[in-house]
């Protein structure tokens, strides 16, 4: 919870006032699947990553006007040390591309999401699962 929502709180205010000021800006924070789903074992992290997409929403319609954008990435089983313990033959099994993701899929997202062409999307909380759906 500390890491999650302070640390979005904290680096975001140090940075908006300079979005702001320029009137161009883009914020992407990164969620989970289990911010969304919520699963079971995780209950503090899906926590904190459901609160991370709310504040992301809220923030997002705040800052509109003055062409700041804010979205979350929402990203499923991706090969990561964070995943690296995982029974991956299993987990397979429940995504429907049959195959964790890889981290350029997520960055090739947010380098979307930063960029002039997606200036109109704004609070949304994209998934990136392999069709791994809640």
């Amino acid at each position: 919870l500390d890491t999650t929502l302070n640390g979005f709180f904290y680096v975001t205010r140090r940075l908006l006032k300079e979005m702001l000021t320029h009137r161009w800006g883009r914020i992407v924070n990164m969620a989970s699947l289990s911010g969304i789903k919520g699963l079971p074992g995780q209950a503090n992290y899906s926590a904190a990553k459901a609160a991370l997409l709310g504040a992301t929403k809220a923030l997002a319609q705040e800052v509109a006007p003055r062409k700041v954008t804010v979205n979350a990435v929402a990203p499923g089983f991706i090969e990561t040390d964070m995943t690296r313990d995982l029974d991956e033959k299993e987990l397979r099994k429940l995504v429907p591309a049959g195959r964790f993701g890889k981290p350029e899929e997520v960055a090739a997202l947010v380098a979307f999401l930063v960029s002039d062409d997606a200036a109109y999307i704004t609070g949304e909380v994209i998934s990136i699962n392999g069709g791994l759906y809640t």
